[in-house]
């Protein structure tokens, strides 16, 4: 039994915006934060200690991150190598350069020689030796369109037809390394992509490369007995024969990340048999209050009672309030900022309401006029419980729709074809009367 540690999208030196300067280090303190969290899952490595650790991509926001980043970076990883415990990198969206051209900020730890550091940037199978056997990672790095095929190669076809040459490209290298694998090996796929069937976190804003959704037929195949992702931001488990999941990033980036657990995975992996475990990191709190005030006859204590009603301390706070143009004057701005001392950073944003034109949904009576799809989107824009899945919905509506469309051509085809028929009939039988 090989024991696993499988981390994904560190991205260090992200969300500056969210922090302040430490007097005491100069640093943003939300790269402190970042810092803190990439050693508790060092920290998790050591004291278990796991056999293997599995980096699924996204080290930094770029691939040029600048030295105090990639120091602190390589502080905490070369901790792994003092503890002998291999590692294998794999290169994201975000490594690469120019989205895939010229070489990968990760790859000079190849080039150093690092001891016990393997580098993923190509298809590749790695023979890894650990401490309680011998184990196989096969490493898939992000992939762009330019990667498997050539401009020549796609000329004149459509982007369904480009999608399904990429994807048969893809099948064939990776058949020839599984053909390669022992079977009396356990085997791992270590890959950074998005699959048909994950749910987006904010990678979709922060993706500076454009790839392409691999189906889950790729990753489930029966030679595998782990496939640790990389990519998504929110934890998810896709399937469970074998195991697919993303572990998640492990820090908040942004406020689309409001909700979400961060952690790593510690994974347990023999021919056969996985078992895994989800560990959660404590990572700082992010806030959202939105406060309609718009109809208060005292904006400013509505506000104050909102935020006294939220444990804000240490947190990072986005506060967001509705009012009406006649009631800034009501607003005490430095009371604001007093109250809001106690958060971590925070930003205030006021939004004018009209008072002639309240957002509402389309109103459906006689004389009024909206397709299906309209609708839809009009009563989606307005229900933010449902914005996860807005647009699987509408995808799914769209379906219908052509469906619908398609069996009432045929139905009509059918009506028409009658028509002709009988109108044929009527003609052959006022001929055989006038004979």
């Amino acid at each position: 039994m090989i024991k696993i540690l499988h981390l994904s999208d560190i991205h260090l030196g992200s969300g500056f915006a969210h922090g302040r300067i430490n007097p005491a280090t100069g640093l943003n303190t939300r790269f402190e934060d970042f810092v803190s969290t990439l050693a508790r899952c060092i920290d998790r490595a050591i004291a278990e200690p796991v056999d293997l650790v599995l980096f699924g991509g996204d080290a930094f926001p770029d691939a040029t991150p600048p030295p105090v980043v990639q120091e602190a970076f390589a502080g905490q990883f070369r901790r792994l190598v003092d503890a002998e415990i291999p590692t294998v990198l794999l290169v994201g969206n975000h490594d690469q350069h120019s989205q895939g051209a010229g070489g990968a900020s990760l790859c000079i730890y190849r080039t150093l020689g690092v001891p016990g550091f393997v580098v993923g940037d190509r298809l590749q199978r790695h023979d890894i030796e650990t401490r309680n056997g011998p184990i196989q990672v096969i490493t898939l790095p992000w992939l762009t369109r330019s990667t498997l095929l050539t401009r020549p190669e796609t000329e004149g076809m459509s982007l369904v037809e480009v999608n399904q040459l990429l994807i048969d490209r893809l099948r064939i290298a990776m058949e020839g390394e599984i053909r390669r694998l022992n079977p009396e090996i356990p085997t791992v796929l270590l890959a950074h992509l998005m699959t048909e069937t994950a749910r987006f976190g904010a990678e979709r804003f922060l993706a500076v490369g454009k790839g392409f959704t691999v189906p889950m037929g790729l990753l489930t195949r029966p030679c595998f007995d782990y496939v640790a992702l990389g990519h998504v931001h929110r934890h998810q488990i896709l399937s469970e024969n074998p195991f697919v999941v993303y572990p998640g990033s492990i820090e908040r980036v942004d406020f689309s990340e409001e909700s979400e657990e961060k952690g790593f995975v510690l994974v347990e992996v023999e021919p056969g048999k996985t078992r895994l475990e989800f560990c959660p990191l404590p990572v700082r709190p992010f806030c959202t209050l939105r406060v309609d005030v718009s109809e208060a006859d005292d904006p400013q204590a509505a506000l104050l009672k909102a935020i006294a009603h939220e444990p804000i301390q240490d947190t990072v706070v986005r506060l967001i309030y509705q009012i009406r143009s006649e009631q800034m004057d009501q607003i005490d701005s430095a009371a604001l900022h007093q109250v809001l001392e106690s958060a971590h950073t925070y930003t205030i944003h006021a939004e004018l309401v009209s008072q002639l034109a309240r957002p509402r949904l389309p109103e459906l009576g006689t004389g009024t006029c909206i397709t299906p799809m309209d609708a839809l989107k009009a009563y989606l824009d307005n229900a933010p419980q449902l914005q996860d899945i807005a647009q699987e919905m509408q995808d799914a509506a769209q379906a219908l729709l052509r469906l619908e469309t398609q069996t009432s051509l045929a139905d009509l085809e059918r009506e028409e074809q009658g028509r002709v028929k009988q109108a044929i009939v009527e003609a052959e039988t006022s001929q055989l009367r006038l004979l």
